[in-house]
């Protein structure tokens, strides 16, 4: 049953400049116990490891298993899922979540359902079980353990993307049992899995195993989601983050960010993936001469700021190489990470918590101050929808340094130094009184990054019907095409098609708008009848029209084939004999 707090308030108009009141009845949904302790998290680490960590001979190797590597060679001799943990606590995360069946189909536990599988390696002569080891190392280290396993495999035609679909309608029912057998297998002898990963969605029927053996499970995409996708693989959150979303869209399984509401009546917080090896690369598996590619501490604590500090769990992945271990490069990287949040976020100056539309701190003598975290009780929901923070100097008098928008699980407030006698908080904007668990203010040195600048975004409808604008891309978007009054019929529907391969050459969400270049009332176009081509076939589920702007909204959620074509095909006729324009495309950008 779906867990809310309805009241009747004053709101002032979202973000509006002018406050206006309004009393509305404002349904805040509540986290679940399972969701609440997952945010809790705020860091988990990703183990992605497969026989394509053996494949070296496309360059920097392989993102996904090409079946190119005979089974005898895959022998981690090494293996010690020990480590695996000691890295994860040495940058704080507080689960790890292995990667048991890739894209290639093959499995690192002993089962009977393939033959591609760890049984048939000579790693102890085919009777180790990588997840049986993993899951007794995270207990000893008191870690939680998640499991992602493929809902595809190419032996059965289940390819990349298909979320299980096989391309021949006559294996599916073999391919079905298959699959259930596997997700049975890994969530009942294991211990309690804490998060249940289906890459790009899972279209095989699993509900029944989930709800019996994974009912205190965070779960990623599926019919049974409760989380979102951030959007992109670059470890960065929109500025503003709200917990919320329409069911009506969290039912599509692959609903992201971009469809927060913070009147939504679903709770679905985020979670944003990112490999390590992503300085001027992106790499989810191990390869020789990848150390490059390795993120810098100054980098990693960017992206800490931008999916932790603003309310977004960070998902950083993990490489063991063929020896079966972390390289001590990758090692010495976690560790220098860890360090440093512990350095910036371990000794606040001062800290506070309570109820109220503001909340204050003094200082015994002036102070400097460069940071702020707020954190709201969210057992009663993610409340605030704008605050702001001033700081009173030696004169005594009140400026602001800061100011934003949501606060959820957590909001880290970089500002330039000021010294203070007094801080304050004042939440502006509210959907009910707000509850925070902590307001700890700090004066850290040594950050480089710069400080953080309000940027809205609120891609919904407000209380009072009107519709708030997305903050547009830094991406400036990129003509594909153009039209005029004789390219399109006001009558008769005409096909068309768009290959957008070359530019959708990464994990992310696009946007293809047709702009009309005239006001003429009626003018423009119309459409019908829209699909997606990728990963080699029609896609479900990764084609979202958005009616108001004539624009296509595309997410690419797995690792891009060159060799497979991106392509938009639908039905276009004009609403008028007169209009002209142009067809863009960008990337999304936060």
């Amino acid at each position: 049953m779906k867990k809310t707090l309805l009241f009747s308030l004053l709101l002032i108009t979202s973000f509006g400049v002018k406050a206006q009141n309004i009393e509305k009845n404002v349904t805040i949904p509540l986290p679940t116990k399972v969701q609440l302790r997952w945010q809790n998290y705020e860091q988990i680490m990703f183990l992605h490891f497969s026989a394509n960590t053996w494949q070296t001979h496309r360059g920097l190797g392989n993102e996904w298993d090409d079946l190119s590597t005979p089974l005898g060679r895959i022998n981690p001799t090494k293996l010690n899922t020990d480590q695996w943990c000691e890295v994860a606590k040495s940058w704080g995360a507080k689960m790890i979540i292995f990667v048991a069946k890739h894209v290639g189909g093959f499995c690192w536990w002993q089962t009977n359902t393939t033959d591609y599988s760890v049984k048939n390696t000579p790693w102890k002569n085919g009777k180790g079980d990588v997840l049986k080891e993993l899951s007794e190392s995270c207990k000893k280290y008191g870690l939680d353990l998640g499991i992602y396993v493929y809902p595809g495999d190419p032996h059965f035609g289940a390819l990349l993307g298909s979320g299980g679909v096989t391309k021949d309608p006559a294996k599916q029912e073999a391919y079905t049992k298959i699959y259930r057998q596997q997700m049975t297998e890994v969530l009942s002898r294991y211990g309690e899995i804490k998060e249940v990963w289906f890459d790009g969605s899972c279209y095989i029927d699993v509900n029944d195993i989930l709800k019996k053996y994974a009912s205190d499970a965070a779960i990623f995409q599926g019919p049974l989601t409760n989380l979102r996708w951030v959007g992109n693989e670059f470890g960065c959150a929109p500025f503003t983050n709200w917990n919320t979303v329409s069911s009506e869209n969290l039912k599509t399984t692959i609903s992201t960010v971009l469809q927060s509401d913070p009147f939504g009546d679903a709770y679905a917080p985020v979670e944003a993936c990112v490999p390590l090896l992503k300085n001027k690369g992106h790499k989810w598996f191990w390869n020789v001469n990848t150390d490059n590619l390795i993120l810098t501490k100054e980098q990693l604590m960017k992206m800490y700021y931008e999916t932790v500090g603003r309310g977004v769990m960070l998902l950083l992945n993990a490489t063991p190489d063929t020896t079966g271990l972390i390289p001590e490069s990758h090692v010495a990287a976690y560790k220098e990470f860890g360090k440093e949040i512990k350095r910036r976020f371990d000794n606040p100056v001062k800290k506070t918590k309570g109820e109220g539309n503001s909340l204050e701190i003094t200082f015994p003598k002036p102070t400097e101050i460069n940071h702020v975290i707020l954190q709201e009780d969210l057992s009663m929901g993610q409340r605030v929808l704008a605050f702001n923070i001033e700081g009173m100097n030696e004169k005594g008098q009140w400026n602001e340094v800061y100011n934003a928008t949501s606060i959820g699980h957590k909001r880290i407030c970089h500002f330039n130094p000021v010294t203070l006698k007094k801080i304050k908080v004042s939440f502006t904007n509210t959907k009910a009184k707000p509850i925070i668990s902590n307001f700890s203010v700090y004066n850290i040195n040594g950050v480089s990054l710069e400080p953080g600048k309000r940027r809205d975004y609120t891609p919904f409808y407000d209380q009072i019907g009107k519709k708030n604008g997305i903050e547009e891309s830094d991406e400036p978007g990129i003509e594909i095409g153009k039209w005029d009054d004789k390219s399109f019929s006001n009558t008769e529907w005409k096909e068309m098609s768009f290959d957008l391969t070359k530019y959708v050459t990464m994990v992310g969400q696009y946007e293809v708008t047709f702009s009309a270049k005239d006001n003429i009332k009626g003018s423009g176009l119309e459409f019908e009848d829209w699909k997606m081509e990728m990963y080699g076939g029609k896609i479900k589920n990764v084609l979202e029209f958005l009616k108001e702007s004539s624009t296509f909204r595309v997410t690419r959620s797995q690792q891009t084939l060159d060799e497979f074509p991106t392509i938009l095909r639908l039905k276009i006729k004009s609403k008028s004999d007169r209009t002209s324009g142009n067809i863009t495309i960008k990337r999304l950008t936060y």
